[in-house]
């Protein structure tokens, strides 16, 4: 299980997937067959900047044996 705050600090997510889409980051709260329905989680200077995130979140689930948080970085 995954919770991320996202980056303007308002919404608190429980994501299934999380996806780089150019230079924003996007969470899949929840999909059937052919709906997905997701949100922005935050938005940055780069696609290289939105793909270093993904991987800070990558490795925290990777130490994680349970429950994740992550807080979407500002810049």
């Amino acid at each position: 299980m995954l919770w991320i705050i996202t980056q303007n600090k308002k919404d608190l997510v429980n994501v299934k997937e999380v996806r780089v889409i150019d230079n924003r980051i996007e969470g899949v709260i929840n999909r059937s067959f052919f709906v997905f329905w997701n949100k922005v989680l935050g938005g940055y200077n780069s696609n290289e900047r939105a793909t270093e995130i993904i991987k800070e979140i990558y490795e925290k689930l990777e130490i994680s044996n349970t429950v994740t948080t992550f807080s979407m970085p500002e810049k």
